[in-house]
């Protein structure tokens, strides 16, 4: 699930970049496909995990989250940023750790307000995204740990950006407009302004073709070897349900590999062989 809603997060900055290099068809690719690990793939493993709960439960688990990216995470990351002599990052990892510890506090209040009606809490709904570009070119950090802790950071806004805004369509259909623009509101964040700002530092989003590169490897290593793994291990299992999902989402992934292979194809360029 991690993978997918990475997948998704990153296949939208490709595509913008496609975007800025008059790539359309590439671009329009990038999206439908991303569309696709976010609204399919996500959102059926999610169902076979019962990640949405209740809209009390949902606001618990993303209250939980945000403590620990506030309390621990990024405090960590940001400590050794410093050591590693990576300002930039460090301030950045401090910055957003203060902004999660505001989302863990407007969870908190929603969850009073639909859980404890006589204390007259509200659902805030005042999170404002700011997003940010980002720029295609190789990492602005040095410091191996630094750039790696900024990998596992993106990883985890994409997820939750991912899972907020499944809680979002979840508060919206149980009939809570405010916790659906509370969750939607904080999942832009995530994605549009913390994921954006570490993938700038990260050196995340390349030209085009080195894009379209890292994308079919990806897709390739889900597609034969990742998805085909774990559906034999749900059969011997006798998880049958989710056997069939990874079998279903391993071809996706394949389809997905020779649709951007053509792509690549019509740029005139080909990715350079591992040795």
């Amino acid at each position: 699930m991690q993978g997918e809603a990475l997948a998704h997060a990153t296949y939208r900055a490709y595509a913008k970049q496609a975007d800025r290099e008059n790539l359309p068809d590439v671009a329009a690719l990038y999206r439908r496909t991303a569309h696709t690990e976010l609204r399919e793939h996500f959102t059926e493993q999610a169902k076979l995990i019962g990640l949405v709960g209740d809209n009390a439960a949902n606001l618990r688990d993303s209250t939980s989250g945000e403590t620990y990216e506030a309390t621990t995470m990024y405090k960590k990351f940001a400590e050794q940023a410093k050591a590693d002599g990576e300002q930039e990052a460090a301030r950045l990892f401090s910055e957003i750790g203060q902004d999660e510890a505001e989302h863990r506090e407007k969870f908190l209040q929603a969850e009073k307000a639909i859980t404890d009606s006589p204390s007259g809490a509200t659902i805030p709904t005042d999170v404002q995204a700011k997003p940010v570009e980002i720029q295609a070119g190789p990492p602005k950090v040095s410091s191996p740990r630094t750039l790696e802790n900024l990998r596992t950071a993106m990883k985890g806004e994409a997820l939750a950006y991912a899972k907020y805004t499944l809680y979002g369509d979840k508060a919206r259909e149980t009939g809570q407009p405010e916790l659906a623009e509370l969750f939607h509101r904080t999942a832009a964040v995530e994605r549009t302004e913390h994921f954006a700002e570490q993938a700038n530092l990260a050196g995340a989003v390349r030209d085009t073709g080195t894009n379209l590169c890292s994308t079919i490897k990806g897709e390739t290593h889900e597609g034969t070897q990742m998805y085909p793994g774990y559906a034999r291990q749900a059969s011997a299992a006798g998880d049958t349900e989710a056997a069939k999902v990874f079998k279903d989402t391993a071809n996706d992934e394949l389809k997905h590999a020779k649709a951007f292979s053509g792509e690549l194809s019509k740029l005139g360029k080909q990715c350079p062989t591992s040795s």
